[in-house]
C-alpha cells in the first residue's frame, strides 16, 4: 500500500469492499487495490472503482441552494440553515409535531442515522420517520425475528459460503448487484457444492448455477412451501433437530402440505421434477444454506415468503449449525446498520423497539430526557411519502431519492411537490432535490469519517481521505446547527466517533449491542461483528434476556473464549441456541397467497424490476459517472421473443409499458432468459423510462414493504418519434 494512502471502504453496496484511496496530483484521489479485506480480497466493480469521480465539484453540490421565484439558486449556509428551521418551527406551531416528517436513507453512516432518529424525536418531537431501507430489507428482517427472535442480514461470514454444502440463492443476480461476491460461489462449487438459483430470469447469476428455478414473479411462497411438502413427503426432515431446537412444527408441517408438486407446478411454472431435484441436491449434503434478497422479499407477502424458506431450514436441521442457515443478502450501502440505530419508525438504538417500556427507558436516560416526551412508532416508508402535503407539510430528507425510488413515483412526485416545504441534504442535485426549497451540501465517503455494517453484521470504519469542498459541510453539522437554532444547544456533536460513543451506551444492552466496539478496534480488528457487548456488560431490558446465549464465535463449533475481558464480537450466530426467550427458532405456518395485483385481460403480463451492474439504486450518483453510463446509458424493456413478436417489436423498438398507476417508454431488449409471461425494467433511471411510475405501493401487513417485484401490466408498440414520458395514472 502506498504510505500516502487511506484505507476505507466504497460508498456503493452492502459488501462494503475495501479500498485504498492514494491522493492525485490534481487535489482528488485514486482508488487502489486493499487485499487484507476478507469481503472482496481487493477485487472490485465499476462502480467502486470509478467512485472518486462523484467527488469532483463538477458533479457535486458545493453549495447550498434556495428557492427563490420558482428556481434554486446559491446561498450562504445561514440563510438556507434559518429557512429550514423557521419552516421546521412554523409547521409545528401551525399543526402539530407530527405535521414534521423525516425520511433517511440506507447510505447514512451509523452516526448519521443515529442522530437522525434523536433529532426526530427530541428536537422536532415527531413521529413522523423512516427511511428507504424500508423498500429493501423489512420483510427479510421481520420474518428473521419471527423465526429466530434477531435480523441480522447473515448470521455467518460470507466466507461460510464456500465451505456449505448446498446454496438456495432466491430473487438475488448478485453477478451484476455485488460482483465481488460472486467468488463465494464459485469457490463453493469448486468444493464440490452446489447452487440453486431461484428467478424469474436466467441471469448472470443464473448461469452459474447447478439448478435454475424460473418461477413466475410473485410466486416464491408457493415455491418454498412446495419444497417443504417434498422434504416431508420424502422423509427428509431432521426430526432430532427439530424436537430439540424449534417449536411450531406441527402447523408449519401442516400449512406445507397443502401445498402438492403438482398444484405448486401450476403456481409457479417450476416442473415437479426440477422441485424434486432441488430438494435432493438441497438436502444431500451434510450443511446446506439459503439466502433471500430483493426478489421473494419486496412482495405484499414477503414476510411470509421468507418465513416460509426459513422454515425450509428449520425442517432440515439447517440453521444454527456450522456451514448453514438463512441469510438475506441486504442490499444498501448501509442498509444493515441504518435500520439498528434509530431512523426506522418503530425503532430505538441498539434495534429496540420503540414501544417497549425497558429500551424507552434506557435511550431516553443516554439522551438526558424523560421516556414520555419520546414519540411512538410512525408511519412506515410509503405511508409517510403517501401523507405529504396532507397529514405532513414539511419534510427534511437525508440521503434518498424517491422521486426515482419510491413505488407508484409519479403519484410520489405529485405529493412531494404539495408540500409546505422541502429541505434535502445531498452530495447532488438529485431528481428529489431538484423539487426543495432548500438543498444543503454534504459530505460523501471519502470526504469524512464514520461506520457502516455491511451485510455480514461486521462493523466497519470508513475514514476520511480527502478534505472536503468549501462550501460542503456533514449531516452531523447540519443537525447540530438546525438543533441549535431551534433551542437544543446540547447533544448533537458534530464530531463522528462522539456520536459513536454515545451510540455505544445507546445500544448496549440491545439486541445490536455495539457497547464492546470502538474506533480503535475497527482499525486494529478490520471490523468486528455485532452484538459485541463491552466487558462485564450483562444488559439489562427486558426484551434482551437471551441475546448473551444467542451468540456463537469465530470458531463455528464453539462459543467465544472471554477470558481476555474483550468481548471479541460475534461472527456467527445461533450455534447454542437462538435469540428467543426459550432459545428455540420458531415455525411460522404460512400458506400461498396470490399477488396483490394479478393479470388480467386488461394487462395480462407481469412487471418485475432490478439493477443492473453499472448502476445503482436511483442513480443519483452512478448517472453522473461516464464511464457506468457509457456501460449502462439508459433503461430498457426486457421480454421474451414471443411477447415481443405478439407486439410486433424488434430489438430496440421503444415499448411502452402500462399499469394502472402509469405508462413508461424504453427500448426493447429481446432475450431467451426471461419468462414469456413476464417483462424486466430496471429501476435506476427518471423521465419516460422510470420503472417505479408502474410499481404497486400493496403493502406487506407486517413489514410495510411495497411490492415493487410483481403488478399487471401490458405491453404498447411505440412509433420511434413517439414516445412520452411517463404519466401519472
Amino acid at each position: 500500500m502506498n504510505s500516502t494512502s487511506t484505507p476505507t471502504h466504497c460508498p456503493y453496496c452492502a459488501l462494503q469492499c475495501g479500498m485504498n484511496l492514494s491522493p492525485t496530483p490534481d487535489g482528488g484521489v485514486e482508488v487502489l487495490e486493499r487485499a487484507d479485506f476478507p469481503v472482496n480480497r481487493g477485487a472490485l466493480c465499476g462502480k467502486g472503482r470509478t467512485a472518486p469521480a462523484v467527488l469532483s465539484s463538477r458533479v457535486r453540490l458545493t453549495s447550498p441552494l434556495v428557492r427563490e421565484g420558482g428556481t434554486l439558486v446559491p446561498a450562504s449556509w445561514d440563510e438556507a440553515l434559518d429557512r429550514i428551521a423557521d419552516a421546521l418551527r412554523r409547521t409545528r406551531a401551525e399543526h402539530g409535531a407530527d405535521a414534521l416528517g423525516v425520511f433517511g436513507g440506507g447510505g447514512l453512516t451509523n452516526e448519521k442515522a443515529y442522530t437522525l432518529g434523536k433529532f426526530a424525536r427530541i428536537v422536532l418531537g415527531t413521529s413522523q420517520i423512516d427511511y428507504n431501507g424500508r423498500f429493501c430489507m423489512s420483510s427479510a428482517a421481520a420474518a428473521g425475528m419471527k423465526a429466530f427472535g434477531l435480523d441480522r442480514g447473515l448470521p455467518f461470514p460470507l466466507e461460510d459460503i464456500p465451505k456449505s454444502g448446498c446454496v438456495i440463492l432466491v430473487g438475488s443476480n448478485l453477478a451484476e448487484t455485488m460482483p465481488p461476491s460472486l467468488r463465494f460461489f464459485t469457490e463453493l462449487k469448486e468444493n464440490g457444492g452446489t447452487l440453486i438459483v431461484v428467478d424469474p430470469r436466467r441471469t448472470k447469476t443464473a448461469e452459474q448455477a447447478d439448478l435454475h428455478l424460473a418461477p413466475r414473479p410473485g410466486t416464491d411462497l408457493a415455491l418454498a412451501l412446495g419444497l417443504l411438502h417434498l422434504v416431508v413427503a420424502e422423509g427428509r426432515t431432521d426430526e432430532a433437530y427439530i424436537a430439540e431446537r424449534t417449536t411450531g412444527w406441527e402447523e408449519a408441517r401442516a400449512a406445507a402440505m397443502a401445498h402438492w408438486p403438482e398444484y405448486v407446478e401450476r403456481i409457479t411454472g417450476v416442473p415437479v421434477p426440477e422441485l424434486r431435484e432441488a430438494v435432493r441436491m438441497f438436502c444431500a449434503p451434510e450443511s446446506a444454506m439459503v439466502l433471500t434478497a430483493r426478489g421473494p422479499e419486496q412482495q405484499s407477502k414477503g414476510t411470509d415468503t421468507v418465513g416460509a424458506w426459513i422454515n425450509l431450514c428449520l425442517a432440515t436441521g439447517r440453521a444454527g449449525r456450522p456451514y448453514s442457515g438463512y441469510g438475506c443478502l441486504t442490499g444498501q450501502g448501509n442498509g444493515q446498520g441504518g435500520r439498528e440505530h434509530g431512523q426506522k419508525a418503530d425503532q430505538l438504538p441498539g434495534y429496540r423497539k420503540l414501544d417497549d417500556p425497558a429500551a424507552r427507558r434506557h435511550v431516553a436516560e443516554v439522551w438526558g430526557v424523560d421516556p414520555d416526551s419520546l414519540p411512538g412508532p410512525g408511519r412506515s416508508a410509503y405511508e409517510l411519502l403517501d401523507a405529504l402535503g396532507t397529514d405532513i407539510r414539511t419534510l427534511l430528507l437525508m440521503g434518498s431519492n424517491p422521486v426515482v425510488s419510491a413505488p407508484r413515483a409519479a403519484h410520489i412526485e405529485e405529493r412531494i411537490r404539495s408540500l409546505d416545504f422541502l429541505a434535502v441534504c445531498d452530495v447532488v442535485l438529485s431528481e428529489t432535490a431538484e423539487l426543495a426549497d432548500v438543498v444543503l451540501p454534504v459530505t460523501q465517503w471519502a470526504e469524512e469519517t464514520g461506520t457502516t455494517t455491511n451485510l455480514e453484521g461486521r462493523v466497519l470504519l470508513r475514514r476520511r481521505a480527502i478534505t472536503p469542498p468549501e462550501g460542503v459541510r456533514s449531516d452531523l453539522e447540519v443537525m447540530h446547527e438546525l438543533a441549535a437554532r431551534l433551542g437544543v444547544e446540547k447533544g448533537f456533536p458534530t464530531d463522528p466517533e462522539e456520536v459513536f460513543e454515545e451510540l455505544r451506551r445507546a445500544s448496549a444492552g440491545g439486541p445490536a449491542d455495539y457497547s464492546g466496539i470502538t474506533y480503535r478496534r475497527l482499525v486494529e480488528e478490520n471490523g468486528v461483528f455485532w452484538p459485541c457487548p463491552a466487558a462485564g456488560d450483562t444488559g439489562g431490558d427486558s426484551e434482551d434476556a437471551s441475546l448473551d446465549v444467542a451468540a456463537g464465535s469465530d470458531d463455528p463449533a464453539r462459543d467465544g473464549d472471554l477470558a481476555t475481558g474483550v468481548h471479541p464480537g460475534t461472527p456467527r450466530l445461533f450455534l447454542d441456541r437462538f435469540a428467543t426467550p426459550d432459545g428455540r427458532a420458531r415455525f411460522v405456518p404460512v400458506s400461498h397467497r396470490a399477488v396483490a395485483e394479478e393479470p388480467d385481460d386488461e394487462y395480462p403480463v407481469l412487471l418485475t424490476t432490478g439493477r443492473v451492474v453499472a448502476q445503482y439504486q436511483s442513480g443519483a450518483q452512478t448517472r453522473r459517472v461516464d464511464e457506468l453510463n457509457a456501460a449502462a446509458p439508459g433503461p430498457f424493456v426486457e421480454l421474451h421473443p414471443r411477447l415481443a413478436a405478439r407486439l410486433g417489436a424488434a430489438e430496440g423498438d421503444p415499448v411502452a409499458v402500462v399499469s394502472r398507476r402509469g405508462r413508461a417508454v424504453a427500448p426493447a431488449r429481446i432475450t431467451h432468459a426471461i419468462r414469456p409471461d413476464t417483462v424486466f425494467m430496471p429501476f435506476h433511471w427518471p423521465g419516460e423510462g422510470r420503472a417505479n411510475t408502474l410499481t404497486n405501493p400493496a403493502l406487506d401487513p407486517t413489514s410495510r414493504m411495497p411490492e415493487f417485484k410483481a403488478c399487471a401490466v401490458r405491453l404498447e408498440a411505440v412509433p420511434a418519434a413517439g414516445a412520452v414520458g411517463a404519466v401519472e395514472d
